[in-house]
């Protein structure tokens, strides 16, 4: 099957339903191979932001919306524009915006942005799609919130919604997607609040834009909005529309099942991230293997380490500014293993974070002139896990991707595989210093 994309331009204005702000969002024809971005004209150098799992913005509370940051930018409730691209099976836009929020259509579903996208053409090209694969089970769990990701043909989306008020109560609807089914069961289904959470919303400063006319509004003795509900269980297929514009932040379409229960943004934001590193431990990272793109001698022109701690054999892949792989061969002549621990050789973890770093730092120093006049200086780690032990014969694949860089500093998450499983994971903060400045 080809990439598709559009033929022409198509935008509108309108109120972001959270910030208020007026702004006007411009869909537009992008490359094969580009996938989805953001464009933020109306600041300096109208940064891009891609749409991507290091992109996600997850500050640790429920969102409410999507979010999306890249190198300082962001970007505000896109999972309603993204559910009408991916619903119409488009694989490559650039969506501009000359404000902080895309705006909310009047009646608070995707129907606007579908009908913009069909206006403006949709057009196959050249190159051919090449799938996210779900090859093997994939679970989120947080307190009574699930989501679980199966293999299987095309793509099945299935939600679970459970809410104490009377008019929604427990509501399930599961969807084979096509841009038939897409179309007709989910596209116009509305965004919904209760009117009891309105005031604590506001005070949070969400829904500056919020009105009857771009939400379904639930007061204590019904609906408040003069329009009928469009589908007697229009909550739920409301949620399986954001679900599906968040799971676009895979960068491809799925093939597989995807089941949530009472899930919301920041969940979806995490189950991205959790089905990506799955989806790169099992199948991305061992295409890679038999590429080199630094050998040891290129490594050892960027990076200042010598034995016994140079912990970076090969880079196997590097995306400036985004993305890189490496590895490391653990021996058994490890000078480590001699003390940790005799008769029972394990990496020690502050190793294995280490080498993680290092393979951060030739992406870090790579965005530099002039890379053997300066050092990484690590400044920070966060969340770091350790679910396997590293044993002499493994080789140790590490990915990380570039979340910020902001002047010489960067923040990076990391993980770390063996034969496809994954050892170790941490987010690391890293700063570029000059070598004659190094106290």
């Amino acid at each position: 099957m080809k990439q598709r994309t559009i033929s022409r331009p198509a935008s509108f204005a309108g109120i972001g339903l959270h910030t208020g702000a007026r702004t006007r969002v411009t869909f537009l024809p992008a490359d094969p191979g580009s996938g989805f971005r953001f464009v933020r004209t109306d600041l300096l150098g109208a940064p891009q932001i891609p749409v991507c799992p290091a992109s996600a913005a997850d500050d640790g509370g429920p969102l409410r919306r999507t979010v999306l940051r890249h190198d300082g930018a962001e970007v505000h409730t896109v999972e309603h524009a993204l559910a009408a691209a991916r619903g119409l099976d488009l694989d490559n836009l650039t969506i501009e915006l000359d404000g902080p929020e895309v705006p909310e259509p009047s009646e608070g579903s995707a129907a606007r942005f579908v009908e913009l996208l069909e206006e403006a053409g949709p057009i196959e090209q050249p190159a051919d799609r090449e799938p996210f694969v779900i090859r093997k089970p994939v679970t989120y769990r947080d307190g009574g919130v699930e989501i679980l990701a199966l293999p299987g043909e095309g793509l099945w989306l299935s939600f679970t919604i459970e809410y104490d008020h009377p008019l929604i109560g427990t509501q399930r609807r599961s969807l084979r997607l096509t841009p038939e089914s897409f179309k007709r069961e989910i596209s116009r289904a509305r965004t919904f609040v209760l009117h009891r959470d309105v005031e604590s919303l506001r005070a949070s400063g969400l829904i500056r834009g919020g009105s009857l006319d771009n939400a379904i509004v639930v007061g204590d003795q019904g609906l408040m909005n003069s329009e009928p509900l469009r589908y007697p269980d229009e909550f739920v297929r409301h949620k399986l529309l954001d679900l599906l514009g968040d799971l676009a932040l895979l960068g491809r379409p799925i093939e597989g099942q995807i089941h949530a229960v009472r899930s919301g943004h920041s969940h979806h934001m995490r189950f991205v991230r959790e089905l990506d590193r799955a989806h790169q431990g099992a199948a991305g990272l061992d295409a890679l293997l038999d590429r080199v793109h630094f050998d040891i001698d290129a490594i050892e022109r960027i990076m200042p380490h010598r034995y016994p701690m140079l912990l970076v054999d090969r880079i196997l892949h590097l995306e400036e500014r985004r993305r890189v792989v490496g590895i490391k061969n653990v021996t058994v002549n490890e000078p480590f293993f001699s003390g940790h621990f005799p008769g029972h050789p394990i990496m020690p973890a502050v190793l294995i974070i280490e080498a993680m770093a290092q393979v951060g730092g030739v992406l870090l120093l790579n965005t530099v002139d002039d890379p053997e006049r300066k050092l990484v200086y690590f400044m920070g780690i966060d969340n770091a896990k350790f679910r396997r032990p590293v044993r002499p014969g493994d080789q140790v694949v590490f990915d990380l991707q570039l979340v910020k860089l902001k002047s010489r500093t960067c923040k990076m998450n990391g993980q770390a595989f063996v034969r496809g499983q994954r050892v170790a994971e941490a987010e690391l903060l890293s700063s570029i210093v000059d070598r004659e400045d190094a106290p």
